[in-house]
């Protein structure tokens, strides 16, 4: 508990000096300023220089602070060379002089924050990587009483210890205040998870993912089906950040690994939305696993309920999205295995639907509406190349409102232009979607319309 207390007033304190610390990065000359200034960022860079003396005891406990503490008492020599330089003010030696001060603080200033970031990350992953570790822990525990309660029901200490560690599982969904807390604790964790990494790359932050084994911590929440579902999607989120921030290094385990599979599992637009951004970070042999984990068929049955209600119209639209992804960038076993689960039918009937249409036949009584909003948000300049731009716009909010307007010939546009097939492969799907469509259309009229989509091409 006391190691605990001594980290967040740690943490506290390197918040106040990275803040500091940047300040001086924008504006080194604010040093100068220290002892005439009362603004906020002045009393920011005082706290910076106190902390040498005042917190040199809390600094030195932690053995990777050592270096932050040599990099301030630095600064402040530096600092205070910048004073003494003020008093001969005019002259070209004490010009030349603070410039180069001012150079050097800036310097020792990004040591500093870089210095706080890594202490940050390494805290911050090591506690994620624990917590997650636990509840591996715990999983396992109450896999084996299982087990063992199985094999001897008849015995009453079994079910009470199967009893007792079911009680201790805080993420499972019992309700229970202790539950609640535990949850909204790593959910918050591993949304600062998420955040940094989406900062960007940094070595030193690899360093640490790779370290702390925590892409395999984070599958295991991700597959682990006694963790809540907001759990496991923010999970995935996280995943598909560590997957983003050096695809070099962690494909290889997603594509080897259950994060597919899982992910597929987990019916929710998160679900849908990280594998949309995984396909599109590792293309083709993405799609290749989806495949052969059956994820294809599951993907496209959520494109068969008729209710239009707001949650399921939306997954549905995610799910386009994933199946126009998917064709982009699928070989021919997936495509194939698309064309089987009776993909074209399916959109056909979207097409028909109240969230379809034709954008083909798309004219200017079905633009007016949209057009009038558009015009009702921005202002008439009455020139050619607004009335363009309104008229896209009109289109574009028209699609919003009918995402499976001409749906069929967008998957086949994703399949043309597409890099998962050859040149005859393509050709023959082409053959094969137009004798799909005449075989769902109810009607020459609407086979004709959606034949020629395909065949010209309608795409937004």
């Amino acid at each position: 508990m006391e190691d605990e207390e001594e980290t967040k007033q740690i943490l506290k304190i390197l918040k106040a000096l990275k803040q500091a610390s940047q300040q001086l990065q924008t504006n080194p000359q604010e040093a100068d300023n220290t002892t005439e200034s009362d603004s906020s960022s002045s009393s920011a860079i005082k706290a910076l220089l106190d902390l040498d003396t005042e917190s040199d005891s809390l600094l030195s406990s932690d053995p990777n602070l050592s270096n932050l503490s040599h990099h301030i008492s630095d600064l402040k020599i530096l600092i205070s060379s910048l004073h003494k330089s003020k008093v001969n003010h005019g002259r070209i030696k004490s010009f030349l002089t603070r410039r180069v001060k001012s150079h050097e603080i800036t310097r020792v200033a990004e040591i500093i924050e870089s210095e706080i970031q890594d202490w940050i990350d390494r805290e911050s992953i090591m506690n994620l990587t624990s917590q997650l570790q636990q509840i591996r822990s715990r999983a396992d525990l109450l896999e084996s009483a299982g087990s063992s309660s199985s094999q001897y029901e008849e015995e009453m200490n079994h079910t009470s210890q199967l009893q007792q560690i079911r009680s201790t599982n805080l993420l499972e969904s019992s309700g229970s205040s202790s539950s609640s807390y535990e949850e909204e604790d790593i959910i918050e964790k591993l949304s600062l998870f998420h955040d940094r990494l989406s900062q960007g790359f940094n070595i030193n932050l690899q360093d640490l993912l790779l370290k702390s084994n925590i892409f395999s911590e984070l599958e295991f929440l991700l597959c682990n089906c006694n963790v809540s579902q907001r759990v496991r999607e923010k999970a995935g989120y996280a995943l598909k950040e560590v997957v983003l921030f050096n695809k070099d290094v962690f494909v290889g385990q997603v594509l080897m690994g259950q994060t597919i599979k899982s992910l597929v599992s987990v019916d929710s637009l998160c679900s849908l939305e990280v594998l949309i951004s995984l396909i599109r970070a590792i293309r083709s042999p993405l799609v290749d696993v989806i495949e052969s984990v059956g994820g294809i068929s599951k993907v496209i049955s959520y494109l068969n309920s008729d209710d239009l209600a707001l949650k399921i119209s939306s997954l549905k639209v995610m799910a386009m999205d994933c199946i126009l992804e998917i064709a982009y960038f699928g070989r021919k076993e997936a495509i194939e295995s698309m064309l089987n689960c009776e993909l074209i039918k399916k959109l056909v009937q979207l097409q028909r639907s109240e969230l379809g249409g034709d954008l083909i036949d798309l004219g200017k009584a079905q633009l007016k509406e949209a057009e009038v909003e558009a015009e009702a948000e921005e202002e008439d300049k009455g020139n050619n190349k607004m009335k363009k731009k309104k008229r896209g716009y009109g289109e574009k909010r028209y699609l919003e409102r009918h995402p499976f307007a001409s749906c069929v010939a967008r998957f086949g546009v994703q399949l043309e232009v597409g890099e998962g097939l050859r040149q005859r492969e393509k050709r023959g799907f082409k053959q094969e979607i137009l004798k799909k469509i005449r075989e769902a259309c109810d009607t020459d009229a609407e086979a004709a319309t959606i034949v020629a989509e395909v065949l010209w091409g309608s795409s937004p």
